[in-house]
């Protein structure tokens, strides 16, 4: 799957949702910026959080679970330690059993990204791990981040 074309130059304005995500000393790698690896990381955070303070999400009960068979990062500035980054969050995709979310990673106080990307869950049964359709009230949620298109 590719980026869509407006991912690429997507802007703050273009996600709906934002967390303020700092990182951490142990971020940063070697060469002096966060290694790409904890890109991942924050995306799986902003999408997470959403889930659980918006959608309802219970992380340990829930019969219900997402899991993750696709995500990708495209690196456009560095991000460094100590940084607050925000964070922005949409949905690209929202079907029965799965969602994309695209992701934007912003310094405080730009307007364009450091990092985009995309992230998909699979809705499936916590028991068995076979697809199952999404609980309304995280369907409902993730709704609200749908972006046209």
């Amino acid at each position: 799957m590719t980026e869509t074309a407006d991912l690429k130059s997507a802007t703050r304005a273009d996600f709906p949702h934002f967390l303020e995500i700092p990182t951490r000393w142990m971020d940063n790698d070697i060469y002096g910026h966060v290694n790409n690896v904890v890109y991942y990381s924050y995306f799986d955070t902003v999408i997470n959080e959403y889930l659980i303070n918006v959608g309802g999400l219970d992380i340990a009960m829930d019969p219900v679970i997402g899991i993750t068979p696709e995500t990708h990062c495209n690196f456009h500035d560095s991000l460094t330690f100590p940084e607050v980054i925000d964070a922005g969050l949409r949905v690209a995709h929202l079907g029965g059993r799965s969602v994309r979310y695209e992701i934007g990673l912003f310094r405080k106080g730009k307007e364009t990204p450091a990092a985009t990307g995309w992230f998909v869950h699979v809705f499936v049964e916590r028991e068995t791990m076979r697809p199952t359709p999404m609980p309304e009230g995280i369907r409902e949620a993730l709704a609200r981040l749908k972006i046209a298109g």
